[in-house]
């Protein structure tokens, strides 16, 4: 069996964040990933530019900010067509519902509200439905101490759960903004322990889902998932016949 890829889709680099896409390159590849996606936020003041660097993907991505869902749906329309890796920020009831029921969305981040984990049963559900992956965001467990982590922990067994029960995909990211910030994957496949997520879970959350969110893209709105693709019939010139 050929060894995984592994891949981190929520990646921002300068002048989003503090290391320069090279940089980010070079540390994503000396700790053992195949791509990242460079998912800076739509309200900075540039987005990434994807490329390739010696088979090491290097993926053009976004992260969508709006606290208006209507507004939101506006991006998403923006941005589909222009980007390979279509992220939401969430944290918002609204903006986490408008996210998850658009099927244009590839990823769902920070989906966590001050009043929970910022899903529920709809949500998830829909979130299953239209194929819109879950962040598990690595860099709240590293960051973050005392009472803060522990909220954390809390809010992604209850994701975990619910993604488990309505088999919603999900992701693993450093969600960095600095070259180290990144942590390996086996390192990020450990942490993912300490809120109940099992070995091979952790290992397709950054292999097989990430890969499928890319080739997603590259085959076109079409595609729904292996073996299913929407086929439209065209009728034009047909008139008369039998």
């Amino acid at each position: 069996m050929a060894d995984p890829v592994f891949y981190d889709l929520c990646v921002h680099c300068a002048p989003d964040g503090k290391s320069t896409q090279e940089e980010m390159v070079a540390m994503a590849k000396h700790l053992g990933f195949g791509g990242i996606a460079l998912t800076n936020h739509s309200n900075s003041d540039s987005l990434s530019k994807g490329s390739s660097d010696n088979g090491f993907e290097i993926l053009r991505g976004v992260e969508l900010v709006s606290s208006n869902p209507s507004k939101l749906h506006g991006l998403v329309g923006k941005y589909r067509k222009k980007m390979e890796i279509l992220a939401v920020h969430g944290g918002d009831e609204g903006i986490n519902r408008a996210a998850v029921e658009n099927p244009n969305v590839d990823i769902l981040l920070h989906p966590g509200t001050p009043k929970g984990c910022g899903l529920n049963h709809v949500l998830a559900k829909s979130a299953s439905d239209n194929n819109v992956a879950i962040a598990f965001d690595m860099a709240s467990l590293i960051m973050l101490c005392g009472g803060r982590r522990v909220h954390s922990l809390s809010h992604f067994r209850e994701i975990l759960a619910l993604t488990r029960k309505y088999d919603v995909p999900f992701l693993l990211t450093n969600n960095a903004s600095f070259s180290y910030g990144l942590r390996a994957p086996r390192e990020m496949m450990a942490l993912a322990t300490l809120f109940g997520m099992e070995r091979d879970e952790a290992l397709m959350a950054l292999s097989e889902t990430p890969a499928d969110i890319i080739r997603r893209f590259r085959r076109g709105t079409n595609f729904i998932c292996e073996g299913v693709e929407i086929l439209e019939d065209d009728l034009s010139g047909m008139d008369g016949e039998d």
